[in-house]
């Protein structure tokens, strides 16, 4: 990428929607912003205030299902929000109140055309669900204008190029970089700091979309990549990564750093880490990111980067309990347990459906997987639809359903060629009388994920914090940058 010299020390940093959520966290990023625009050039990218996103998704519900006096009162609260956060901000300024307006007045129009209609057609919710992220955005970049920042409101559609994929789509790398280089470049190289708006995108053609789970944070990934980044920053309201959930686990510790890997490992088993879609653009340049505490601004946070000499042993444990054990067994011989294997995937790729663990065993040609509880009902269609004429003739046994498990999942580098780790693990879970379902580990020896019975699950989790001594992590012998 050609760029002038004012990119090359580039900061991306993401404030989410906790500390974007009212006029005094918009402040404080006002502050951090402030902070590091003396030292090197920014980009912003913000999400919508916080349960702001919820508000408009419901609003559209309401107005699909033809309940017009609940799209009047989510509205408002809409309005009413966001001119209180403008109001602290910024004063009577009325072009902050007409900017706040005019959005607004954006949801409103699509949010009347759903009720009309009486469906919400995925493009129109991705367009209108984008507004949470304007409205803060808008409000942020004015507020830094109004404290001597030169600061520019940035639709992401306007540089994030996508697929057409509406709710869930994914970016279109090139394209998304020459939008960059020709909108963003120019604004940081004047010593504009662009405030883009994240989770939202368009297609080729302009039409709005949305990046679906982690969808800010993927923007500000996708946007360190294309302008090539020395850091990405993202701005939350916990400390960093931690061994365990502290609702869990009273002695949790914050790890100093982890690998890509780890965290796409720990997000992808239920912790509220990066998702790895966010991960994936920045693994390649080996861009580090930092996670870090707007609410706690001397806490370092946690590193998240490409390798490091790290200890021995686990990093982490997490867990999911919205789950469910969808278990099938062939009947007889006549099936072949690869066969049906085979077709299930299949089935549960087309349906969208994302595999946590798998399972199988050899002799009987059964297997278990385990999903998210909302996908049950799309993955029962999808299995039976597929698999009907092997159900119906009976040379497959009735599919189970056992929704009432929970996940544990190891998650460490460091576990990779340290014997008797496993069994650590297996016999912490067991001193608690609890029955191990399914086990799961990978070639890689990454992650060990363990099913058990959901009433079991936050006391295997303690347990193995305990046992791995989790709490107890010393800091990382080599510095860090």
């Amino acid at each position: 990428m050609e760029r002038g010299v004012h990119l090359k020390n580039l900061l991306i940093m993401k404030f989410g929607g906790t500390s974007m959520g009212s006029a005094e966290r918009m402040r404080v990023a006002a502050d951090i912003i402030a902070g590091q625009k003396k030292l090197r050039p920014l980009t912003v990218v913000v999400s919508a205030m916080s349960k702001v996103t919820d508000l408009l998704l419901e609003t559209l519900r309401r107005a699909e299902v033809g309940d017009k006096s609940a799209v009047t009162a989510g509205v408002a609260a809409l309005r009413a929000r966001h001119l209180e956060a403008s109001e602290q901000l910024l004063g009577k300024s009325a072009a902050a109140a007409q900017d706040v307006e005019a959005l607004v007045n954006e949801f409103q129009r699509i949010a009347n055309g759903i009720l009309m209609l009486g469906e919400r057609p995925p493009r129109s919710v991705d367009e209108a669900i984008a507004i949470g992220e304007r409205l803060s955005a808008t409000l942020l970049a004015r507020f830094l204008q109004a404290s001597g920042i030169k600061a520019l409101a940035v639709n992401g559609g306007e540089v994030i190029v996508t697929d057409a994929v509406f709710g869930n789509a994914s970016p279109q790398m090139e394209a998304t970089r020459q939008k960059c280089i020709a909108k963003l470049a120019p604004a940081i190289e004047e010593g504009i700091v662009p405030v883009v708006t994240g989770f939202n995108g368009a297609t080729a053609d302009g039409r709005p979309t949305t990046l679906g789970r982690g969808g800010s944070d993927f923007s500000a990934s996708i946007l360190a990549a294309v302008l090539d980044a020395q850091e990405l920053w993202i701005w939350t309201d916990v400390d960093g990564i931690m061994t365990a959930d502290p609702r869990l686990v009273k002695d949790v510790a914050v790890l100093d750093e982890v690998t890509y890997a780890e965290a796409a490992e720990l997000a992808y088993n239920g912790a509220k880490v990066l998702h790895p879609r966010t991960l994936a653009p920045l693994v390649e340049k080996q861009i580090p990111v930092w996670s870090k505490n707007s609410f706690a601004l001397d806490k370092p946070g946690t590193k998240i980067v490409s390798s490091f000499d790290e200890p021995k042993g686990a990093r982490a444990v997490t867990s999911m309990s919205d789950v469910a054990l969808v278990s099938m067994e062939p009947a007889n011989a006549v099936l072949s347990g690869t066969r049906l294997m085979a077709r299930a995937l299949d089935a549960l790729a087309l349906a969208n459906v994302e595999i946590l663990v798998l399972t199988s065993s050899s002799y009987r040609q059964t297997f278990c997987f385990l999903i998210r509880k909302h996908d049950v009902t799309s993955a029962m269609e999808a299995l039976e639809s597929n698999l009907s004429i092997e159900l119906a003739h009976g040379y497959l046994r009735p599919i189970e359903v056992d929704g009432n498990v929970g996940l544990l999942a190891v998650v460490g580098e460091g576990m990779r060629g340290t014997p008797g780790l496993a069994g650590r693990v297996f016999t912490a879970i067991s001193r608690e009388n609890t029955n191990i379902i399914a086990i799961a580990q990978g070639s890689s020896e990454l992650t060990i994920g363990i099913i058990v019975r959901l009433d079991m699950l936050d006391k295997a989790v303690r347990a193995v914090h305990e046992e791995c001594q989790l709490g107890k992590i010393a800091a990382v012998a080599e510095p860090r940058a």
